[in-house]
């Protein structure tokens, strides 16, 4: 048996393995103080995903390399494409992302420490960022200078097209890709919220009208006006999937559908994955994000890494998501020691991007609506009147097509610039709560098609009012109450209104509500509210602050205060 055929075989052993632990495991995972993985139990429905139900299933074979077995590494990652992102044998690379530069090469910014430091993998808080360049997205990859001091680098472009590169505790900033690094810090406001475990492992992505969006390693969700002004916490609980898991590098990014977002579960070593239509509201898709062993070749060989950390993505013209890179090491952390044969390294990996999709029908949904009417564009090297199989399509809710329900095609009609597909509207399942109903297919090969499309009738983006905690004012016959509120939307909003309850006794008491003015994007104001005598002296009550557009709740905030502080 060849060698590369016996690495085959080996891998796919070590899955199904690693499949009985995990159905073994469906109540709970004992886990040990120093333990560096454990398996996580799956849901159940998770067995009834289709192909293309997962963001897992989009990894596509790694692009042909020089493969070579003279190389550092444990038995799993030897042989390689070593010229596959970028290693060097004396420096342990680790996370980061790429641009592509107005010079049309691609500028990959890494952080990485000498092979050789006496703490091994540890040495990472000593972190140098490399400015890499390649003549494609993959690599190979070959540093051209440094930019400092830092880890988990990630860059990005503000709306003025200058450039600026987060690492862990602080911000490189400059004019030009390629030089003339200022270094300094981000500010941030939390806004009277918990800032959910730390300001580490940041990601950003740029919204709309070029202000930006930041989430922390915890989930907690920040916004600033322009990617440099102090960023401002509208969120008092993490939007990450309510589960048991040990969150980190998380990585956001915006196409010109929605939003998404992939966190890592380092010690469980899977990664969930997120959509939302604002940044701000989320919801989590079933299936793994990623996993150990994504890491394949054309004729099926697999990588297989130990871990795969720090994702970060590369977006098209479009946003859509073409390639993750990942920080890989090929054992524990803890083993990788100074000058041994083991290291880390960043990793390029193609995904498939989806299709362009277009619903050209305008008017929402009713119960009498018949069908949807559905464009597939043509994009280079994709024909859809040759290459989709009409019958293999279903379209409709994420919920369903995702486990292979939702509708049906009924017709299809060609078009000089791609093909439309008429379902069935019933059998879509689009509900009143769904942003972008998803495409699953196959192509007439047999190879996987899925792609989003926004709704039209859904009026993006949209404003967001968020409020600070009131100013108590104590009087003779009960408080007055300033409140700070901000729209922290991109459009303006109109008249809503701000509701405040408290917990008194078991029992939820309505403090009262008032009009909220419309207010421009990023335009505060106060509002004032007159309490009825509810409080005690020196108690502390928890309360729960709502904005509301009608009956639809824009933002809550739940927080704590003592209205009645002790006497002075």
């Amino acid at each position: 048996m060849s060698t590369k055929l016996s690495a085959q075989c080996a891998f796919f052993v070590r899955a199904a393995l690693r499949t009985a632990c995990i159905a073994a495991l469906v109540l709970a995972a004992t886990v040990r103080p120093t333990a560096q993985i454990t398996q996580r139990p799956r849901p159940a429905e998770w067995s009834r995903l289709v192909e293309g139900g997962r963001f897992m299933d989009r990894f596509m074979p790694m692009p042909p390399g020089r493969l070579s077995k003279d190389l550092w590494g444990a038995e799993g990652v030897v042989p390689r494409y070593v010229d596959n992102g970028i290693e060097n044998d004396s420096v342990s690379f680790w996370g980061g992302n790429i641009l592509k530069g107005e010079d049309g090469k691609f500028h990959l910014f890494v952080c990485g420490w000498p092979e050789s430091s006496l703490k091994g993998h540890h040495e990472w808080p000593n972190s140098t960022v490399f400015h890499a360049t390649g003549d494609r997205p993959y690599g190979p990859f070959t540093v051209r200078d440094t930019v400092g001091r830092g880890h988990n680098p990630e860059i990005f472009r503000l709306r003025d097209n200058r450039y600026v590169i987060y690492v862990m505790d602080g911000r490189y900033v400059s004019n030009r890709i390629d030089g003339g690094w200022t270094y300094s810090r981000f500010e941030f406001d939390p806004r009277g919220r918990r800032i959910i475990e730390g300001l580490s492992n940041l990601t950003f992505a740029r919204r709309e009208d070029g202000s930006f969006l930041m989430v922390c390693r915890g989930g907690g969700i920040w916004i600033s006006e322009n990617g440099l002004s102090p960023y401002r916490q509208l969120t008092d609980e993490r939007v990450y999937p309510p589960v048991e898991g040990n969150f980190e590098d998380p990585v956001v990014w915006r196409d010109h559908i929605q939003y998404h977002l992939i966190v890592n579960d380092w010690l469980g070593r899977i990664a969930f994955y997120l959509r939302s239509k604002d940044g701000i509201h989320w919801v989590v898709d079933p299936g793994e994000a990623y996993l150990p062993g994504i890491a394949r070749h054309e004729d099926g060989y697999v990588e297989d890494w130990f871990k795969f950390e720090r994702i970060k993505i590369y977006q098209d013209e479009y946003g859509r998501a073409v390639q993750a890179n990942f920080a890989v090491i090929d054992v524990l952390k803890n083993d990788d020691k100074k000058s041994d044969r083991h290291s880390s390294k960043n990793i390029a990996i193609p995904l498939n991007p989806g299709l362009l999709l277009t619903i050209l029908d305008t008017e929402p949904l009713t119960p009498d609506t018949k069908t949807l009417r559905v464009k597939i564009a043509a994009e280079k090297g994709f024909h859809p009147h040759t290459d989709v199989d009409i019958a293999s399509l279903r379209f409709g809710a994420s919920t369903e097509v995702n486990f292979g329900r939702g509708a049906k095609a009924l017709r299809s009609e060609k078009t000089d610039d791609g093909l439309i597909v008429t379902f069935d509207a019933a059998a879509s399942r689009i509900t009143d709560d769904e942003f972008a109903p998803k495409l699953i297919g196959k192509t007439t090969e047999g190879k996987l098609l899925y792609g989003y499309a926004r709704l039209p009738w859904i009026d993006l983006p949209e404003p967001y009012l968020s409020a600070l905690a009131p100013l108590f004012t104590a009087r003779t016959d009960g408080f007055d109450l300033s409140i700070e509120v901000q729209n922290f939307g991109q459009v303006a909003s109109r008249e809503t209104s701000l509701k405040l309850t408290a917990e008194n006794d078991g029992k939820t008491v309505n403090v009262g509500t008032v009009p909220v003015p419309p207010l421009k994007p990023y335009e505060k104001t106060n509002v004032r509210l007159f309490a009825p005598p509810l409080f005690e002296q020196g108690r502390e009550y928890a309360f729960t602050l709502t904005i509301l557009s009608g009956e639809k709740t824009v933002s809550t905030f739940h927080f704590r205060a003592t209205p009645l502080k002790d006497w002075q």
